[in-house]
């Protein structure tokens, strides 16, 4: 059963890959064979997983559901790769499935200092890697291809394990396939938006389909700063805004009901959150004694606002684009902190984002809040609500392990590769900006340079962390203990 599955998702990946080959012959250029060539090989392996279990049914228990999931990340990574090194996009396979894993993961962490020469089938497949992992693997396969089980709710949970996930329909096709529609209508009317701009068709395309996903991976080597536009900039903070949103409220909204977009708590710390940022950095900025003398500072009053509304939806939603002013690394000490709470936190579940979740830190906040009125009233009762629902204590409880266990593979993580050599600023910065699925990081992999310069036993381990975030956590690591393999 677990072979069908597999083999029925690379044959979805397969689609995609020939639609990126399109895309290269249309534009006549030297990828259409290694984009081919790949399609090839991932069809023919997806067929042979596929056809021959095709009349397999049965229920898919739990740790099937987390052995597909983790599995299946991986392997779109090993094939979504083979582009690149047929190519030549990149020559080893370490840097390779580096940048395949960063795009699938929507982390946006990129190794190439080549982005302008690449061809146009090579980008798009490079969008294409990000706005499949912005929606989840498994969104994508529940709604396009027929049920692989009676338990499709699990394989959709099992990936998508925020604290909170509205069901938008009472089927999890349904709900799938509710989301895939509003995450396709914002990428084309995103599109829409950037071609009226400088944009070309192409370019609008491509960092719709990456800003939708939250990834930032760009057409060119200076990512949003290329356009030298204001308005691409105002665009692009919107839309990124919108991927941190839950998309099932946008669902709701769209068939009439209201009440959930209106009442949901996380919703409300996203946006009231965002305008304090906002205005953090933008008083940051003005204040700054140094900004009228450091090209990477905006002198103007326009200008702060702009960077200070780019630099916290890109790094709020975890998307990593570019603007004008990008380079915090530079900007001093004072905006290190903000940026770094920015990274961890991550938008709201159900998003494309990365991070803890907002969700996560609400809870947190609260249950601390009650921590301290319990001990001065032992006896009161302080449940803790999130839009005028009591969560269970095993739900708290669980989160509270969650960001236990992130902030140990951080620790752990900024430990081995210190190990390799690396500055401790890099290693932070880089396993921060990893397990959150943000991008850029600090340091030697900062904003305004890239992450090349690591050596191949770093890149390795940072692609793994991705997917660790990527998935949460608990559906990696549980594949390491004795007892999941326990009957």
């Amino acid at each position: 059963m677990k072979k069908k599955v597999i083999g029925a998702l690379l044959l979805m990946e397969t689609a995609f890959l020939l639609l990126s080959s399109v895309i290269a012959l249309c534009y006549g250029e030297n990828d259409f064979m290694p984009l081919m060539s790949a399609t090839l090989l991932t069809g023919i392996m997806g067929f042979v997983l596929f056809f021959p279990n095709r009349k397999k049914s049965g229920n898919l228990n739990r740790m099937d559901c987390y052995i597909i999931i983790s599995s299946i990340w991986v392997v779109f990574s090993l094939f979504g790769m083979i582009p690149f090194l047929l190519y030549g996009t990149v020559h080893s396979v370490t840097d390779a499935f580096f940048e395949t894993m960063s795009g699938f993961t929507t982390t946006g962490a990129s190794i190439l200092n080549n982005i302008d020469e690449q061809p146009h089938g090579i980008l798009f497949w490079r969008s294409i890697l990000q706005w499949l992992g912005g929606l989840g693997i498994m969104v994508f396969s529940i709604a396009l291809l027929p049920s692989f089980s009676r338990n499709n709710k699990q394989l959709f949970s099992t990936e998508a394990t925020s604290v909170t996930m509205n069901k938008v329909r009472p089927k999890t096709k349904e709900t799938a396939r509710g989301i895939l529609l509003i995450y396709s209508a914002l990428t084309i009317i995103c599109a829409i938006f950037y071609v009226v701009g400088p944009m070309n068709l192409f370019d609008a395309l491509c960092h719709a389909m990456t800003t939708l996903g939250t990834g930032g991976f760009g057409t060119h080597q200076e990512n949003m700063a290329f356009f030298h536009s204001s308005y691409i900039e105002y665009v692009c903070s919107i839309f990124m805004f919108m991927s941190g949103v839950n998309f099932a409220l946008y669902f709701f909204a769209m068939t009439g009901n209201w009440k959930p977009l209106m009442t949901n708590e996380e919703l409300r710390w996203y946006i009231v959150s965002t305008v304090v940022f906002v205005a953090i950095f933008f008083a940051l900025f003005r204040l700054n004694p140094s900004h009228s003398e450091s090209a990477q500072m905006p002198n103007t009053m326009a200008d702060s606002f702009r960077a200070a509304l780019f630099h916290v939806t890109s790094i709020f939603t975890s998307c990593g684009f570019q603007g004008s002013y990008c380079d915090y690394d530079a900007w001093g000490a004072a905006f290190w902190m903000p940026t770094i709470v920015m990274m961890v936190s991550g938008a709201c579940a159900g998003s494309s984002s990365g991070g803890m979740k907002l969700i996560r830190f609400i809870l947190c906040i609260k249950n601390t809040r009650n921590e301290f009125v319990l001990h001065k009233h032992p006896n009161a009762i302080l449940p803790v609500k999130i839009s005028k629902h009591i969560i269970d204590y095993e739900l708290i409880s669980r989160t509270l392990a969650f960001i236990f266990l992130f902030l140990i593979v951080v620790v752990i993580g900024t430990f081995i590769l210190t190990l390799t050599g690396i500055s401790f600023d890099t290693a932070f910065g880089s396993c921060i900006s990893a397990i959150s699925n943000t991008g850029p990081g600090f340091g030697a992999a900062g904003p305004a340079l890239n992450f090349a310069a690591l050596p191949d036993f770093a890149k390795w381990v940072l692609a793994i962390l991705m997917l660790i975030g990527r998935l949460e956590i608990y559906t990696i690591l549980l594949m390491f203990t004795t007892y999941f393999w326990k009957d």
